[in-house]
């Protein structure tokens, strides 16, 4: 199948400070691929260099055959863009917003129209086409946005932070439509996320990202997969001591202190916490709450980073 995109060490320093550094990243065609990090990672300056809109300080990157620096017109030809912050006119139609970008994109006119009928039909907004954008529901603007970036036919769709502001049923909306659509389009997306529901749902695979570098990418089953451990999750009193103390046990595979709680990485949890708060207890630290989880992305995280995604600022 091949991949649609590559990037060989890109890189991007805004005066002295490196906002992506040396990313290598290999997008197989007809996928959905995800970036996932924290506010601040380099996520949205990655996909602004992926899209011609922000020139690499070093590396390069092929997007649908076409080198991003030396063939840019070609790339933005074949490419459709959703960022996250919003770009709508709310005194134009939805049918007026995707027939301005389809004259923009040179949509030839004797097939522009049966392209807008195409779109509205496949963003389910058919019924309120002819009506004001500014009577539309977040969840409908953000369809149309996409609906716009589909216009012309893309060979790949990038979305930044496609649901950042929008409720969870409406989330949930958009997620499935964004799999319907690439199930049945002959469409690569490319989304950047930090909601780890989101890229678990969507993402065929997943590169994630902090701090500008690319720390691992696999699919989200394999990722969780090779932690091959539970969370147990302890609240304690001193839990700075305790953290360093829980790792005299032999089956504490790694133990993180997060926001004030102590993060146990273990096999089997189930069948551990009694042995673990009867340490805590032994060992002078009572034990105020224990929860356990099993393998998910934030987990994934943390192993690598060892702090929480949400825990970054903007």
């Amino acid at each position: 199948m091949g991949n649609i995109i590559e990037t060989k060490k890109i890189s991007k320093k805004y005066n002295g400070f490196l906002a992506v550094d040396s990313i290598d990243l290999n997008v197989p065609k007809n996928s959905v691929y995800g970036v996932l990090g924290p506010n601040g990672a380099g996520k949205t300056t990655l996909i602004s260099m992926l899209c011609t809109i922000l020139r690499p300080t070093s590396g390069m990157a092929i997007v649908n055959g076409y080198d991003i620096v030396k063939q840019a017109k070609e790339v933005r030809a074949s490419i459709g863009i959703v960022f996250q912050s919003r770009a709508l006119d709310d005194i134009l139609t939805g049918r007026e917003h995707l027939e301005m970008h389809a004259s923009l994109y040179g949509v030839p006119r004797d097939i522009r129209q049966e392209r807008l009928d195409e779109v509205l039909e496949l963003i389910a907004l058919g019924k309120k086409a002819d009506e004001y954008v500014k009577t539309y529901s977040g969840g409908m603007k953000r369809r149309l946005e996409i609906g716009r970036g589909l216009i012309h036919h893309p060979k790949v769709l990038f979305l930044d932070e496609p649901t950042l502001g929008l409720d969870p049923q409406t989330r949930e909306n958009i997620w499935d439509y964004i799999s319907h659509l690439n199930q049945t389009s002959d469409i690569t997306v490319l989304l950047t996320t930090h909601y780890m529901e989101e890229a678990d749902k969507l993402c065929d695979e997943i590169a994630i990202i902090n701090q500008g570098k690319i720390i691992t990418s696999d699919s989200p089953r394999n990722l969780k997969k090779e932690l091959k451990a539970d969370t147990i999750t302890i609240k304690v009193d001193y839990p700075d001591d305790f953290v360093e103390k829980v790792k005299e046990l032999n089956f504490i595979k790694d133990a993180f202190l997060i926001d004030g709680e102590v993060k146990l990485m273990v096999e089997s949890g189930e069948n551990l916490i009694p042995a673990v708060v009867e340490f805590a207890s032994n060992e002078g630290f009572p034990v105020k709450s224990v929860e356990l989880e099993h393998p998910n992305l934030e987990d994934v995280f943390i192993k690598f980073t060892g702090s929480k995604i949400s825990s970054e600022g903007k």
